[in-house]
């Protein structure tokens, strides 16, 4: 192996370990066991719905599709949100679903979201890019 490949490689595993130490300390962590979380909706017309759910699921989409609460599509970034409560986005209007945690904006995807004990999510229907 010449001095240049060896660089290389000893700069990729650097950057490797760099991404998972990174990784680790921004994605939050994820808490096994049973745990109670409320979710509210705020729909295109302004009205409000709450839902309270007891479940072991480790991240936010699992407790929700399996309630049948939301639905999404899958792409490059993970499960994104069309529709919540039966209410559709529609692209046409510029409409997306937005939710936060425990009051503030969401960092991650539902899917990449953990469910800690006591949080409260709020979906709210969007309009504008």
């Amino acid at each position: 192996m010449n001095k240049k490949t060896r660089n290389l490689l000893i700069v990729l595993v650097v950057l490797c370990l760099a991404a998972f130490i990174i990784g680790k300390l921004v994605l939050p962590a994820v808490s096994g066991g049973s745990k109670s979380i409320t979710v509210t909706v705020v729909h295109g017309d302004e009205s409000k719905k709450e839902f309270k759910y007891k479940t072991d699921a480790e991240y936010l989409s699992e407790v929700l599709l399996e309630k049948k609460l939301i639905e999404g599509d899958m792409g490059q970034y993970g499960l994104f949100v069309t529709t919540v409560d039966g209410e559709k986005a529609d692209d046409s209007k510029q409409q997306w679903w937005g939710y936060t945690v425990n009051g503030e904006m969401a960092m991650v995807g539902v899917d990449q979201q953990p469910v800690t004990d006591g949080d409260a999510y709020e979906f709210t229907l969007n309009t504008g890019w």
